[in-house]
């Protein structure tokens, strides 16, 4: 069985990997996806299922305004993450996960963080926002172009299905000149 995992890179600072128990019984399974006493800063206030085909990229993005929560309820995918936050012991250091749904996880990271998602295969994945989207989608969903070679994260692919808006996304050089 695939396990779920920091495979590359480094842990950064205030990123929470949670192992979830999968409780297993005769009528099916009970898995708790998420409690305010793991001590992450996520307070989420909007949750959202996500439906992902084979080989789609989502992302990438950086928010300022707000925490987030990724967890893969099926199927196969790589998150990845880089710290941009001014202050933090982590500065410039990236870390890519991989996660199996046969092995729950869930990725918790606060604002700050570029953040993108990989779907090696279909997948569901759940993500929580400690801010609703109507609120900041136009104001503070930054995205960067998911292959920029300052990220520094070794996507697990070359090429991937992903929107317009990705495609021609800022480099990280731009999106720093503008936001800092």
């Amino acid at each position: 069985m695939a396990r779920s995992a920091l495979v590359e890179g480094a842990p950064i600072h205030d990123v929470h990997f949670v192992k979830l128990k999968n409780n297993v019984d005769a009528r099916g399974s009970f898995t708790e996806i998420f409690k305010s006493n793991w001590g992450t800063l996520l307070q989420p206030v909007q949750f959202s299922v996500v439906h992902s085909g084979p080989n789609v990229m989502r992302g990438c993005h950086l928010h300022w305004r707000h925490d987030e929560y990724f967890c893969l309820l099926a199927g196969v995918a790589s998150v990845g993450l880089r710290d941009e936050r001014r202050g933090s012991p982590t500065r410039n250091v990236w870390s890519l996960y991989h996660l199996c749904a046969s092995d729950p996880a869930a990725v918790i990271f606060p604002r700050g963080l570029v953040h993108g998602w990989y779907f090696h295969e279909q997948s569901i994945h759940l993500q929580a926002v400690s801010e609703a989207y109507d609120d900041y989608a136009h104001y503070d969903n930054h995205r960067i172009f998911w292959q920029d070679p300052a990220l520094e994260i070794p996507w697990p692919t070359k090429e991937a299905i992903m929107t317009d808006l990705a495609i021609n996304a800022s480099s990280l050089k731009d999106i720093r000149n503008k936001l800092m």
